[in-house]
């Protein structure tokens, strides 16, 4: 790319437009390269330049203001969903453009261009209880950004939920006041910037574009549900005989773990398209499913060996905790091969005085750590 066609951008948007030249706009889900954008390059190249879909871009272009919780959402998103998952076999990768390149031509080297590689790599389109999970957290994501952004006063259009800023309870001493979180509109754009409508789509990708939608609906659900009250108090010397109250949003990290319990006891449904999602299992689809289920369609692969074609890198080389009897340990997480230990040789500074004047003086302190790894 000839750097003399971006005149005064900074090196990282140059990096950032040749990230946008390997994995063209049209493809779906690339809106999610934007959580790995460096702080403020999206901005910076507008929204006709990013990867969007068609609709994303004309949302985005009457909406400007919004990129940059759009690209904070997708931070939130892909950081909450490595979090959960650092320990799993699963480990939420996020590739990067070149090595979702090479996993798009592995898979169909005779068709596969660089631009049908997504952020997630093959999880992203497999349907199993991986792609529940992304599609929930990165909708929650853009929930969450959106909103903190409303109650921030950076936008014109929306701001503090104007319906709690008066009432409450007199008899109970408490009333509502302060900036409660407009979720609501938040719910709205993240309705409108990700969901795609299903009447193109037939056969498996209708069937794949429903539960992707579901839940997609599913994460806004949970920042919904997870909504706290938080009150301060006010009288003479701290005695609380009024206290002033407001709706906020609960932390991400709460979400993600709330999202993840979700994922633990996610619903298969049957990959035949009826009019609505019905649970595969026969003697359980009297069931209905939940509008806050996460829903999959096929069972997930073998992460515990290593699948070119699939992009999956097995667990090999993975570090293990040798004492845990959870995900992490190395039972697990090893998948029953073993691992090895070596060990590490750590060197730092410690026991610093300050001496006058005016110098640290500090000791060179070594210690020695094992550190196992899977076979």
């Amino acid at each position: 790319m000839d750097r003399a066609a971006l005149p005064g951008l900074p090196r990282l948007c140059v990096l950032w437009a040749t990230l946008l030249a390997l994995f063209p706009c049209g493809v779906h889900g690339n809106w999610m390269w934007l959580g790995i954008a460096s702080f403020g390059v999206p901005e910076k190249l507008g929204c006709v330049n990013l990867p969007l879909s068609g609709r994303q871009k004309e949302l985005c272009k009457r909406k400007p203001y919004l990129l940059p919780s759009i690209r904070e959402g997708a931070r939130l998103g892909i950081q909450e969903c490595k979090s959960q998952f650092k320990h799993e076999r699963w480990n939420c990768q996020v590739f990067s453009p070149s090595a979702s390149a090479s996993a798009s031509a592995a898979a169909a080297p005779h068709a596969a261009s660089p631009g049908a590689a997504p952020l997630f790599g093959y999880e992203l389109s497999s349907g199993t209880k991986e792609t529940a999970f992304i599609y929930a957290v990165m909708a929650a994501g853009l929930v969450h950004s959106v909103t903190r952004s409303c109650s921030a006063g950076n936008m014109t259009e929306c701001s503090c939920d104007t319906n709690l800023q008066n009432g409450g309870s007199a008899t109970e001493g408490w009333h509502w006041g302060g900036c409660s979180d407009d979720i609501q509109y938040g719910m709205w754009f993240s309705r409108k910037f990700l969901d795609i409508p299903t009447k193109n789509t037939t056969g498996k990708d209708e069937k794949l574009l429903a539960m992707n939608l579901h839940n997609n609906e599913a994460g806004r659900q949970a920042v919904a549900k997870l909504m706290s009250v938080d009150c301060r108090c006010h009288g003479v010397s701290g005695s609380c005989a009024v206290k002033t109250c407001w709706k906020t949003m609960s932390s991400f990290e709460k979400i993600g773990h709330f999202l993840k319990d979700k994922y633990e006891n996610s619903v298969q449904v049957s990959d035949k398209m009826k009019r609505k999602m019905r649970r595969r299992e026969k003697e359980q689809r009297k069931v209905s499913v939940r509008k806050d289920d996460l829903l999959y369609i096929n069972k997930s692969p073998n992460y515990c060996v290593e699948d070119r074609k699939l992009g999956i890198p097995g667990t090999q080389g993975r570090e293990c905790n040798r004492t845990s009897e959870g995900a992490d340990g190395c039972n697990l997480l090893c998948c029953g091969r073993g691992y090895n230990t070596h060990v590490v040789r750590h060197v730092e500074r410690c026991e610093c005085k300050f001496v006058w004047c005016c110098y640290v003086r500090c000791r060179r302190c070594e210690s020695m750590t094992d550190v196992h790894t899977c076979k």
